[in-house]
């Protein structure tokens, strides 16, 4: 994954709880309960992330995953009409997401994880299929793998050493 330093000081950043989970450590004194919190945050213009917060409030880990969310921020190559620039299949522990590039109209057809990672990113086309495990935490994980891989026909352009009108057709 290319990690890139995002200035987030003047984002307006919307958050999105994708899963609270009670998780419990079984110790000599009885249980010990506590929450963890998966939490999207973006700008809607290209920048998104995921983070996980754990506390023994819901509403703490909440923040707390939050502020890991912020801190993991990834940019997303999008084209003209608010989609993807082009196919990609992200991996990430057993979950495999399928984004394809859509024309304008599409809407956003993708399930609830991925669903709210493509939204908080700012793309409005897309199509996605979640192959493999529907773990919530893994499907996120997955899909912010594959935007944040995405490369705009510019950078492929230069990587292979051709004009712009050469790589698009």
């Amino acid at each position: 994954m290319k990690r890139t330093i995002i200035d987030t000081s003047n984002m307006e950043l919307q958050e999105k709880v994708v899963s609270i989970k009670r998780v419990t450590k079984v110790v000599k004194g009885g249980r010990n309960m506590r929450f963890t919190a998966l939490v999207v945050v973006g700008d809607g213009n290209g920048h998104v992330g995921a983070g996980l917060g754990k506390a023994t409030e819901i509403p703490e880990a909440i923040r707390k995953g939050k502020e890991d969310a912020t801190k993991r921020l990834v940019s997303v190559a999008l084209d003209e009409n608010k989609s993807i620039t082009h196919d990609y299949s992200g991996k990430f522990g057993g979950a495999n997401v399928l984004l394809k590039r859509a024309p304008e109209g599409t809407g956003v057809i993708a399930g609830g994880p991925a669903r709210s990672v493509c939204e908080l990113a700012g793309i409005k086309n897309i199509r996605t299929k979640s192959l493999g495990s529907n773990n919530k935490q893994n499907v996120v994980l997955a899909t912010i793998e594959a935007l944040s891989q995405l490369k705009t026909p510019e950078e492929v352009a230069r990587l292979r050493g051709k004009s712009v009108e050469e790589v698009v057709g």
